[in-house]
């Protein structure tokens, strides 16, 4: 208290970090104890336990008739929990999928929501509602002096702590939930193989976990499908409470297609149809010609893959599918609830069961000894009652003259004050001599009951075997069949992107406008595509469809896509700044196509530049990589492919002259400047009065082609050495009548 003040107002006065911290403490702890973490007992949160009570004060058992929906959540928000009530009925719908729960507690009529779709169920004015047989395992013992109750939000009514749940819910439905700093995750199992397993450890209550898992081979998915993961990684989840486990879709082999059965937990079929959609547009499943959802009422789940081919192999395709779509899945498990103590512990399957069990035992104990109360009462008053027939006139006196016969009769007889309650409501026809008979024998069958009652508190060995027949005889009611199966397998791994694309040979364009496509074969003219209005050719690179199509750009970056991801020729291409993220202001100059070991001439336009592998050209980044180093108001000039030692480099300057080199005297460098290769004064190329052209290099034999405008010259090899000389030089003056102004260059290889 020293922290706090009154002041004369009377306000309390603390300091904000106090406050600020109890306040988040207590909202804290009311998340995790009220809100997202299931109990023990009956594995419910409170929302879900108190829509369960309502829904049973509704008289909406299962038995009845379905009542609309928002009758119930009325109730609930009215009298038990004053939420919203959009969140009230979603967690009652969840309640009412199958596909969401393995044993539905709610039964519900209309639109309830697919597994395509869990939200799309109707509006809660528009569905109906009644719980299932199931919820008798959690309300049937309500009645029976065996639940703790508690005020409701307004103090009106009383709701019940925890539900008696004959069976351990927690585990058979599961759940999730998200609280402050915590998190829970409970796979559903299989009522009679935890039945079995509770059943073990009433009679051993030393069996290991390993004991256990002979009767719980694993979580029993609601959707059916089946658990890959090895039996140790299961074996820890229950040893620990935490861990994973993976489980994938089942499919079966029907006339050449393969027909999926099964998706595993929480996967959505269309989505699924969806993703293997997408890589089919993708060009990356090139083995599925077709996929088709043929599910119906008697096939609630089929979706069918048509093959390409006889030949395709669809155990490897399914792998492939397991292992890029939710075909296969990953289920994280932290096994996380409020024990008995009310505290909230991760505990691991022999614990969780070893609890729920004492829970079972104590409710158990609580309703046999709230019957032993009901039947001694009843006992006691039967007692009462066999006075009155043995003085039954003396008793007609005393009522007829005593002005208090109530008194009178007690102290006559010796009764108790509810005795004489009891003789002075019974009625005139009840005073028959078969009454008598009657009260003897119920007498007789209550002292029999009463002595097995009081047999059975007294001994934990018999209150132990009770709890065994009863959870016996609910897995015998309630149970069913595993829909999981419990296979081990290895991981699916996809098949590699390259085995997925024919390798064939593609030639890749670029347009002046930096738009970009690819076309099958080497023999396409560039020249004869249609460009949009003001766009034209720039450059093409012949490859395959494996290889990277590596793009240059005017500031001497690099960026390389898969050309199989390029778009077709058959229309425009596409721009590629929707893929790459050049530069303010920066054009493509060319495109590169090779081996990892090709060599590509790099050149600025000040008169700079060297050879590269085109290995070191390659980048996954869409910010591209800086190799050649450009000076300051230079471009880089397109590139050129080295394809031979003994090839020539060409160079034109702006003023109209040649020089011819050896590419030997050009350094190979990953990346830089470069050497010179024209001698331009560093301050006329950077007010750019005078730069390079372009560049080229000319294999032995070869010819070199030279465009202005529309008009084209060819230099063939022999005349290529009238220009000859040392790199870093001036060069040669073209002939006479030929164009002064050169736009580009290029070396054709010998040919006819």
């Amino acid at each position: 208290m020293q922290d706090q003040e009154l002041n004369f107002e009377g306000v309390e006065r603390q300091p904000l970090r106090a406050f600020t911290e109890k306040a988040y403490l207590d909202y804290s702890m009311y998340v995790i104890l009220d809100r997202a973490l299931p109990a023990i007992g009956d594995g419910l949160k409170p929302v879900q336990r108190r829509i369960i009570y309502a829904m049973s004060e509704l008289g909406l058992s299962a038995a009845s008739k379905h009542k609309k929906s928002a009758r119930t959540v009325g109730d609930v928000i009215g009298k038990f929990h004053p939420h919203g009530d959009s969140a009230c009925y979603e967690a009652m719908v969840l309640m009412a999928q199958p596909f969401a729960y393995r044993y539905p507690i709610v039964d519900g009529q209309g639109n309830w929501g697919s597994q395509d779709d869990p939200k799309s169920f109707a509006a809660m004015r528009y569905t109906e509602a009644k719980l299932t047989a199931y919820a008798e395992v959690l309300l049937g013992e309500l009645a029976h002096g065996t639940a703790d109750w508690t005020a409701n939000f307004d103090g009106t009514l009383e709701e019940p702590v925890i539900l008696p749940a004959r069976l351990p819910n927690l585990l058979l439905n599961g759940t999730s939930g998200i609280a402050v700093g915590m998190a829970t995750d409970i796979p559903p199992h299989n009522l009679r193989e935890i039945a079995n397993a509770c059943i073990q450890l009433l009679e051993d209550p030393q069996s290991s976990t390993a004991a256990l898992m002979k009767h719980v081979k694993g979580p029993d998915l609601p959707t059916g499908a089946e658990i890959i993961s090895p039996r140790s990684e299961i074996k820890e989840i229950y040893e620990t409470g935490v861990g994973s486990f993976k489980a994938r879709a089942t499919y079966e082999l029907e006339d050449g297609n393969v027909v999926i059965t099964a998706f595993p937990y929480q996967v959505s079929p269309a989505r699924v149809q969806e993703q293997i959609a997408e890589q089919m547009r993708a060009k990356k499943l090139p083995m599925i010609e077709d996929v088709r959802d043929e599910s119906d009422h008697e096939h609630p789940v089929r979706l069918v893959l048509v093959p390409r081919s006889s030949r395709v192999d669809l155990v490897e395709a399914m792998n492939h599918l397991f292992a890029t779509t939710d075909l296969e899945r990953n289920y994280r498990v932290n096994l996380n609830i409020i024990g008995l103590d009310g505290r909230p512990r991760v505990l691991g399957l022999r614990s969780i069961l070893g609890e729920w069990l004492q829970f079972r035992v104590l409710t158990v104990r609580r309703r046999l000894a709230h019957r032993l109360q009901k039947v001694s009462r009843r006992l006691h008053i039967l007692a009462g009652l066999l006075i009155v027939y043995l003085n039954l006139d003396e008793v007609i006196r005393i009522i007829r003259r005593e002005e208090e016969p109530k008194p009178a009769l007690m102290r006559r007889f010796s009764l108790s004050d509810e005795q004489a309650e009891e003789i002075l409501n019974t009625r005139l026809r009840h005073l028959a001599k078969l009454e008598e008979m009657k009260i003897r024998e119920e007498q007789t069958s209550l002292d029999a009951e009463r002595r097995e009652l009081e047999a059975v508190l007294a001994s934990e060995a018999r209150l132990k075997r009770m709890v065994a027949a009863e959870i016996r005889a609910d897995a015998d009611k309630y149970g069913d069949a595993r829909r999981t199966r419990i296979i081990e397998r290895e991981a699916a791994q996809a098949i590699d992107e390259t085995a997925l694309i024919t390798n064939e040979p593609v030639t890749v364009v670029l347009s002046t406008g930096g738009w970009v496509r690819a076309a099958k074969g080497h023999e396409i003219d560039p020249r004869t595509l249609s460009y949009k209005t003001g766009d034209a050719f720039q450059a093409m690179a012949r490859g395959r469809s494996l290889q990277p199509a590596v793009f240059l750009d005017s500031t001497g970056r690099t960026y390389a896509l898969p050309a199989h991801a390029l778009p077709s020729a058959r229309g425009q291409g596409e721009p590629l700044s929707g893929r790459l993220n050049p530069p303010d202001g920066a054009r493509f100059t060319g495109v590169m196509m090779g081996e990892p070991e090709d060599l590509w001439l790099l050149a600025s336009d000040a008169g700079y530049g060297f050879t590269v592998r085109l290995k070191e050209l390659i980048t996954d980044r869409r910010a591209g990589k800086t190799v050649l180093n450009v000076p300051a108001n230079s471009l880089a000039l397109p590139p050129a492919p080295v394809t031979s030692p003994d090839a020539l480099v060409a160079v034109v300057s702006s003023e109209g002259k040649l020089l011819v080199f050896p590419v030997a005297q050009v350094p190979e460098m990953p990346r830089g400047k470069g050497n010179k290769l024209y001698d331009i004064a560093a301050a006329r190329a950077a007010a750019r009065e005078e730069l390079l052209a372009g560049a080229a290099v000319v294999a032995p034999k070869g010819r070199l082609l030279l465009w202005s405008g529309e008009q084209q010259k060819t230099l063939e090899w022999t005349d290529l050495k009238s220009y000859l000389g040392e790199r870093a030089r001036r060069g040669s003056v073209l002939p006479r009548g030929w164009p002064r102004t050169i736009d580009r260059l290029q070396g054709q290889s010998p040919g006819p």
